[in-house]
This record gives C-alpha cells, structure tokens and sequence, in this order.
C-alpha cells in the first residue's frame, strides 16, 4: 500500500493569494508547490517552523561579539555524493520490494479466494490407492 496524496482546501483572503502567486512565480514554481515545500518543512521540523522576514533573518544570522562568524541559517551540511547515490539506490530499491510484496499479497488474496471457491478437498493420500482417475485443476 503506497503512499496516497491527499488534497487539503483552505481560504485565503486576495491580497495573501496574490502574495503567495508571487512567491510561486518568484521561485518558478507552481502555487501548490509552495504549500507542499512549507508542509514538507513542517513535517521534517514537527511543526517547528518560523517564517522570519529575510532582514530579520540576515540580522540573526550575524554574529554577535566574541561568537564565531561561520554559524549561517539555515545550518547546512556537505553531504558526500556516494552517500546521496546510495540513498536513492535503497529507496529504488524499497519501492521494487514493496511492489513485490503487494503482488505477493495479491498471489496469497487469489489462493485464499480460490480455496475458499473449492467445494471438496481431496487429499493426495486418499488418491493413491483408489482407481478412480481425478483432474487437478
């Protein structure tokens, strides 16, 4: 069972639409984008997320006296590419295994229908010595 997108509706008043199609057409996105990046946000951060205007964020960002002047915000982190390559190589790979375990599923469902379908069971043993001929199915 994968992951189903779901559709959240909400109203905003014209003037903060036309801001956020701004915003959408500033980072050359769609509007839905902006809202998927800031719920992905949310989502990552446990709901954690401060919207901060980009002065204010340039004045938090300096260092005060006596602090270090390589803190930035957002924090970043240099990740190495095999380390990337390697995480997209198992997601691929989670994906194959889920399609596989719904199929299997999906193989088990079937039997189980088809099981449930049979009107006599005959067991292999009882065959044997009977001279009656019977068809497998």
């Amino acid at each position: 069972m994968g992951n189903k997108n779901k559709t959240i509706s909400f109203r905003v008043n014209e003037d903060a639409f036309e801001a956020l199609q701004d915003i959408a057409e500033e980072r050359d996105i769609s509007l839905s984008a902006v809202f998927r990046d800031y719920v992905d946000q949310l989502v990552d951060h446990d709901g954690q997320v401060e919207v901060v205007p980009r002065r204010e964020l340039e004045s938090r960002s300096a260092p005060a006296e006596g602090e270090d002047g390589d803190l930035s915000f957002p924090p970043t982190v240099e990740v190495p590419k095999s380390f990337i390559r390697e995480h997209e190589r198992l997601e691929l790979e989670a994906d194959h295994l889920r399609e596989q375990l719904d199929e299997y599923k999906a193989y088990v469902n079937d039997l189980q229908d088809r099981l449930e379908g049979e009107d006599e069971v005959l067991l292999l043993d009882d065959l044997d010595g009977e001279g009656e001929s019977y068809q497998l199915r």
